[in-house]
């Protein structure tokens, strides 16, 4: 048995030093928006564009070959990142587009008297889609968060499921909160009532890579632009139900295959950096080769990177005396992101003063709806920090001394 090659992990300024946005004087606080992209990732877009431009991908001459064959490395590549199959994965332009052609594959399933939970702590892009399916007749019905700490509660799922539950759709961390549930037990009870799971990784991929073999959700998605790649969106299907779902598709596409729901040509640009960042991920990782070990590293490296600075973000925040923070009232429970106000200052006001002074922070409702409508803090929502691995204390420590 042989060992993968390693190397020593970066330490956190040589990894710093691979983001030019990073290089700006600013202090950027918005991962939970979107990430920054690492050197190798936008240049692999451009070496991209420089020898194909738009050529498509067609197996009767060279550059077509070349592209197509860039499109399977891609989706092997995001199967290593999920610890899944290349054939259950689905790259598209988002992850909303991506939700939606699967609502209309559900559509053709259920209707009358069949139901559908959300969790009260979604993104739209987790919530909307299955919204549609009460034009088929189908009853949607919200899984509250528990206040004030906004934390989902099994007994309060079990009130909700009944034989008629289909799907259950619940977020892996909130993109404006930053609540974090235990995915494993809310699938495993999901399931033991007979239904599905949809988990929206967006916000906790970044954080912590997904794993579909040990999370037991049905369904799931994550955005590869939110771990530092270009603007793609990705789901992955349980293989046994790939070739149950008829989603729209073009007809010379066997229903069940993969390719039939993403509908148009791929963005090949994006796939070519989208590969970048996972190298640049391999690295991070301390290892030769891209593997899924390789990737287990580089997301425990993160971790490791990250538990420092949220300490200091949540018990700053928590400590200042101007500060409401919403959602859990420690580190427990919580990945990557803090949602407050300021005393005196709406969430925009607040945001527009820091940038100014070079720290940029976002505000709103972030999509995030449900949960801010609970807490009575819709539609002009909360500020919202939100760190990546790349997040120095020094960029916390500047936005606390700030705040007034």
């Amino acid at each position: 048995m042989t060992t993968a090659a390693r190397t020593p992990l970066p330490a956190q300024a040589d990894l710093r030093a691979q983001f030019p946005q990073l290089q700006n004087g600013r202090s950027y606080l918005d991962n939970a928006a979107g990430g920054l992209i690492p050197t190798r990732a936008i240049q692999a877009v451009t070496d991209h564009l420089t020898r194909y431009g738009a050529t498509n991908s067609m197996p009767g001459h060279r550059p077509g070959a070349e592209i197509l064959a860039l499109k399977h490395r891609a989706r092997e590549a995001t199967a290593l990142f999920l610890n899944a199959q290349p054939e259950d994965v689905a790259l598209a332009q988002s992850t909303t587009a991506l939700t939606f052609r699967l609502a209309a594959a559900f559509s053709r399933l259920w209707g009358e008297g069949d139901e559908v939970i959300l969790s009260g702590l979604e993104h739209e892009s987790n919530a909307s889609p299955w919204r549609e399916l009460e034009r088929q007749g189908v009853t949607v019905k919200v899984w509250h968060a528990r206040q004030p700490d906004m934390t989902l509660h099994p007994d309060d799922l079990a009130a909700l499921l009944t034989p008629r539950t289909r799907l259950v759709a619940v977020t892996a961390a909130s993109n404006a909160l930053g609540v974090s549930p235990d995915i494993r037990a809310i699938t495993a009870q999901v399931r033991a009532a007979g239904a599905w799971s949809i988990v929206d990784a967006v916000h906790a991929a970044p954080h912590a890579f997904p794993d579909v073999q040990s999370w037991g959700a049905d369904f799931l998605t994550f955005s590869p632009y939110k771990v530092w790649a270009p603007h793609l969106g990705a789901l992955w299907i349980r293989p046994d139900l790939r070739a149950t779902l008829a989603w729209p598709r073009l007809e010379f596409v066997p229903q069940g295959d993969i390719t039939g729901i993403e509908h148009g040509t791929p963005q090949f640009e994006l796939l070519a950096g989208w590969l970048g960042t996972l190298d640049y991920l391999r690295e991070l990782g301390g290892h030769a080769d891209l593997t899924r070990a390789a990737l287990e590293a580089a997301s425990a490296h993160i971790q490791a990177l990250e538990a420092p600075v949220m300490e200091r973000l949540v018990n700053g925040l928590l400590a200042h005396d101007l500060v409401t923070v919403y959602g859990p009232q420690s580190m427990q429970g919580r990945i990557g992101t803090v949602a407050f106000r300021v005393g005196g200052e709406t969430p925009e006001q607040t945001a527009l003063r820091l940038t100014a002074q070079g720290v940029d922070v976002a505000a709103g409702h972030f999509y995030a709806v449900q949960p801010l409508k609970d807490l009575g803090l819709y539609p002009l929502g909360v500020v919202r920090a939100s760190i990546a691995h790349y997040t120095s204390l020094d960029d916390i420590d500047r936005m606390l001394g700030l705040l007034g």
